[in-house]
């Protein structure tokens, strides 16, 4: 009979079976992650002191613990594990070398498989804060990430400023741009990419998780004739700013004060006039001049009974909710002012889909509570919560998640 505390387990139980990331692993389950490793050839083909999927959840893990060493997120991986029963066999805490070996062996391609398999929209129909009129509301935007200063992520990532005449940036940067829910923060879909790409370019592939029954809202680097097209034929709805000195004639006046334009394609470019409606409007704090131009929506709701303009132009400040998100992911998962630990290309994007993949988790968990309580999921502390999933971790035991 075991001893108090302890779990008798099966002579062929080994501790790596165990290893998990505590409460977040009811988003990552260890069947989900040996069936992607397992699609994109990355399962181990035989037992090693790290198996492709402890790999995975120490990636996850050192994204939970992004001021620690290699060394010291291993045994908070490992947390009471070792102590709750005895295992066959033994298992010493890998080097760090050994560690960055393993992650060069699983690559990025499992983790940005895991992303794409669990990310998406996670608030239920009509939850607070993340609807307007039946729509759930998303947004398209950028960041960058600062990475470490080696010839291998400089050569790929480049760095900014790097124009010619400019001083260069003293990191290379990694670019992303991400597909958010408003509402709850989730981040549902990203694009990595060199700092030198531009965020239409990465923004074009996120399109396609665009659905019938979304409202996008979107700042005013994005809008272009193309990508505006592209948008509209995944039949979401779409709510952009564009510049103030973009050419819109009037072709109907509207009740609202909105009126009907069209959209043209650039000279020479083949293409038919998009009819858009146009909101125009200005906002009055001490902190903008009074010579400033107003603020410039398009949209694709052309019905002013059906979305009045004044809605539309307080709606707009929900695309704010993403740089939110932004910093929630840099500066309280990942530490603000830190640069990522990996050296080379292919780590950093491991690594990018790891912050995504664990920022998803928390976000998931967080809304779950709101939703029970009926509270909108910016009421509950992201750090508070990213608290509890650190302890959930190293307060596993050994039972299977």
């Amino acid at each position: 009979m075991p001893r108090a505390g302890q779990v008798k387990v099966r002579d062929d139980d080994r501790l790596t079976d165990r290893i998990a990331v505590g409460v977040l692993t009811s988003t990552f389950p260890p069947a989900l992650v040996d069936e992607v490793l397992e699609v994109t050839g990355r399962a181990s083909q035989r037992h090693r002191l790290l198996p492709a999927r402890v790999v995975v959840y120490f990636t996850l893990a050192m994204c939970l613990w992004a001021d620690e060493e290699y060394v010291e997120v291993a045994r908070l991986l490992v947390g009471g594990l070792r102590t709750m029963a005895r295992w066959r066999g033994s298992w010493r805490v890998p080097t760090s070398g050994a560690i960055t070996q393993a992650r060069a062996r699983l690559g990025s391609s499992a983790l940005k498989t895991l992303f794409e398999r669990v990310a998406g929209p996670i608030s239920t129909e009509g939850a607070t804060g993340s609807w307007w009129r039946g729509l759930r509301l998303v947004a398209i935007d950028g960041t960058v990430f600062d990475l470490p200063d080696t010839p291998a992520n400089d050569a790929h990532f480049g760095r900014p400023g790097s124009g010619r005449g400019e001083a260069q940036g003293a990191f290379p940067q990694a670019r992303v741009v991400a597909l958010a829910e408003c509402g709850t923060h989730a981040i549902i879909g990203a694009e990595i990419g060199p700092c030198t790409s531009g965020e239409t370019t990465l923004a074009r592939p996120l399109l396609r998780l665009l659905k019938k029954g979304m409202l996008l809202l979107v700042d005013r680097g994005f809008p272009g004739y193309e990508l505006w097209r592209e948008a509209a034929a995944t039949r979401s709805e779409l709510c952009w700013r564009t510049k103030s000195n973009a050419v819109l004639a009037v072709v109907t006046t509207l009740p609202d004060g909105s009126y009907l334009s069209t959209l043209r394609p650039p000279r020479g470019n083949p293409g038919s006039p998009i009819t858009v409606r146009v909101i125009e409007y200005t906002l009055t704090h001490p902190s903008r001049a009074g010579d400033e131009s107003p603020i410039r929506l398009i949209t694709t709701l052309l019905d002013p009974t059906e979305a009045p303009a004044l809605e539309l132009a307080a709606l707009y400040g929900e695309r704010w909710e993403e740089e939110n998100a932004f910093d929630e992911l840099k500066t309280h998962q990942r530490g603000a002012g830190r640069i990522l630990r990996s050296k080379s290309p292919e780590m950093v994007v491991q690594e990018i889909y790891a912050h995504l993949l664990v920022y998803f988790a928390i976000r998931s968990l967080i809304n779950r509570a709101a939703e029970e309580e009926e509270l909108d999921p910016d009421r509950v502390s992201f750090v508070a919560s990213l608290r509890v999933a650190r302890r959930q971790v190293t307060d596993q035991v050994a039972f299977s998640p």
